[in-house]
């Protein structure tokens, strides 16, 4: 007789998901192998999902959600389940992240990960050498959806010249990662700007912060350092946060000329280039 693994469902969201589809899925009867073959996989990944060795998607849920008839249930648990895989020091912004009205926020190194392409935020996350590159890498595309909203929340996007240069993931994964800024060039919700290196000192040498504001509750400011975050909402902080983002749009340029400046440096770093030797072979 198969030894089928116990699970318990209040161990975490991911435990609960597996519980519940297993559950979900003997109360139709229905062998792993059975419902792979309903929703266009094999029973085996089945199998590791109920057992929490694979982590399911969105795209999976949503399947599952139509096999079962469980009227959005998986749908709804994957955004929890994703959301756990987060590093559990950064769970509380990410929390706050998505409750937001407003966000603004400074990027000295990197694009901010609500506009990060799938590609560029697989490079990025795998310099921390992760024991699970996938579930942190799903988290963060989960988290892109709070843009995605019938009403997202107001964001602006200050990116220092030098996140255009730093060549992430390589050439082809930077050309895709301008386009996709550039995509938002004329969005109603998002706004970016760049902080040319003409711009030279600036109010935030310091490094990147991002300013939270809500529509009941006090405004947060959130920083990172090499092994956390840091969240608080102190009055004379949020002021100096907010005085220093007021002087980096000023000194930034207009998102006008920021994107033209984006498709510039995608067209001349990034752009298909073919080698001297290349050229003269063709």
């Amino acid at each position: 007789m198969a030894n089928i693994q116990t699970l318990d469902p209040s161990a975490s969201p991911l435990d609960y998901y597996g519980w519940e589809l297993r559950r979900q899925r003997e109360a139709h009867n229905l062998k792993q192998g059975q419902l792979g073959d309903i929703i266009f996989c094999t029973g085996s990944l089945i199998g590791q999902i109920e057992t929490t060795r694979k982590l399911p998607t969105r795209d999976f849920s949503e399947r599952v959600d139509a096999a079962l008839g469980t009227d959005g249930v998986f749908s709804r648990l994957v955004g929890l389940v994703l959301r756990s895989q987060l590093p559990t020091w950064f769970q509380p912004y990410a929390d706050m992240e998505a409750r937001a009205a407003y966000i603004s926020t400074y990027q000295a190194q990197l694009v901010y990960g609500l506009l990060q392409t799938e590609e560029y935020a697989r490079a990025v996350l795998a310099t921390g050498m992760p024991d699970d590159l996938d579930g942190l890498l799903a988290a963060r595309m989960e988290r892109q959806r709070i843009l995605e909203r019938e009403r997202p929340p107001l964001a602006w996007a200050i990116l220092d010249e030098a996140v255009l240069h730093r060549p992430i993931g390589g050439r082809e994964v930077m050309r895709k990662q301008l386009a996709h800024l550039l995509d938002y060039a004329d969005h109603r919700w998002m706004r970016i700007q760049v902080l040319p290196f003409g711009a030279g000192e600036h109010a935030s040498l310091d490094g990147s912060f991002n300013l939270l504001r809500f529509d009941d509750d006090p405004d947060i400011i959130y920083t990172e350092d090499l092994i956390s975050g840091h969240m608080t909402a102190n009055p004379e902080t949020i002021r100096d946060a907010a005085r220093r983002y007021a002087h980096l749009q000023a000194a930034a340029l207009s998102v006008e000329a920021s994107a033209a400046l984006i498709a510039r440096v995608m067209e001349e770093r990034y752009g298909n280039q073919s080698r001297p030797e290349e050229r003269a072979v063709a």
